[in-house]
């Protein structure tokens, strides 16, 4: 009976060792071949060769933009001369000559709205700085400067101007910085409070589309067409502003910046050595569209019709186009 009970109980073990070794065997052959072309755990290259890994992981950090908006700038001249009656100062009262006298000084100003658009180049570094360059065009008027009764008239009422700059932004809050939040807040529950800690993970699973960064912009000006000849842009120009972004997709997001600026004309008469400047403070509200290179390529595998990324043969690929979620949650697939 004992010999019966035994050899019950080694068979039970055979049939268990002969599972587990078939389980194993399954899951080695699973590793080394996607069999459906799918892998959850995303750590895959972005190229088969080692140089185009390389240089699709640079192309992500690359975006191009495009931006639109409007600017109020308020205009001021500090005029002080030797020989006033040089300069197109005038009077609007016609019975009340001009009475400003040498070294008298106006304070001259008015404020005007200006329409810029421009295109630009941005760079991500490491998800904490971000640097980009570009070229914009502005159309703008500049109507005589205004004083009590006295006018500082130009010889046109319009202008066209060119911009080259370059920006420099440190972000603030993020996704991930958003995690990283969310990790020291929850610090203070313990791993058996479940209720929280499920909280936590919840939380920073979910998408946050929104980005904050806090943006500086330095460039020089080009007139092409001036709103007077004896005036040209002092070199260079400066400005300070909020991005903010939010991401439609991984590759495209919108993003709004308001904006403080100054920049500074140069106004002298080909007889005088005197220069007067006219400052302008900038106060700009841009928008537009920011959309990034994708480092992954687009998956063509025939048959294969997953929208999320995924891997072949070890090769990271992705389902959909650059304008929709990537790894969608329930919600996002319509």
């Amino acid at each position: 009976m004992n010999a019966a009970v035994m050899k019950r109980k080694l068979g039970v073990v055979s049939v268990f060792t002969i599972l587990l070794g078939v389980s194993f065997i399954t899951e080695t052959i699973a590793q080394d071949e996607d069999i459906f072309g799918i892998e959850r755990k995303i750590r895959g290259r972005k190229s088969e060769s080692e140089l185009g890994n390389v240089f699709r992981n640079m192309v992500s950090n690359f975006s191009f933009e495009l931006g639109a908006g409007g600017v109020y700038q308020r205009n001021q001249l500090q005029f002080n001369s030797n020989n006033p009656i040089q300069y197109p100062v005038y009077s609007i009262l016609p019975d009340n000559p001009m009475d400003v006298e040498a070294g008298d000084t106006v304070n001259f100003s008015l404020g005007q709205m200006s329409v810029p658009v421009h295109a630009a180049v941005r760079l991500n570094l490491f998800e904490m700085l971000v640097l980009g360059a570009g070229y914009g065009r502005e159309w703008g008027s500049m109507n005589p400067l205004r004083e009590r009764d006295y006018r500082f008239e130009f010889q046109d009422n319009n202008y066209v101007m060119d911009r080259l700059f370059a920006t420099a932004g440190l972000i603030l809050y993020d996704a991930n910085k958003r995690r990283a939040f969310l990790n020291w807040k929850y610090k203070r529950y313990g791993g058996s409070n479940h209720l929280m800690q499920s909280e936590r993970k919840l939380r920073m699973k979910q998408d946050y589309p929104w980005r904050f960064i806090l943006e500086g912009e330095y460039g020089q000006l080009f007139m092409r067409r001036g709103f007077d000849e004896h005036a040209q842009p002092q070199e260079p120009y400066y400005a300070l502003g909020l991005r903010i972004e939010r991401d439609f997709s991984e590759y495209t997001n919108a993003f709004i910046r308001p904006t403080w600026g100054r920049r500074a004309f140069s106004y002298q008469l080909p007889e005088q050595s005197e220069v007067q400047s006219i400052n302008q403070d900038l106060f700009m509200i841009q928008f537009g569209v920011n959309v990034r290179l994708p480092g992954t390529k687009r998956c063509k595998v025939p048959g294969c019709g997953v929208v999320m990324k995924h891997l072949h043969n070890g090769v990271e690929y992705r389902g959909s186009s650059i304008w929709r979620m990537q790894n969608r949650k329930i919600g996002q697939w319509y």
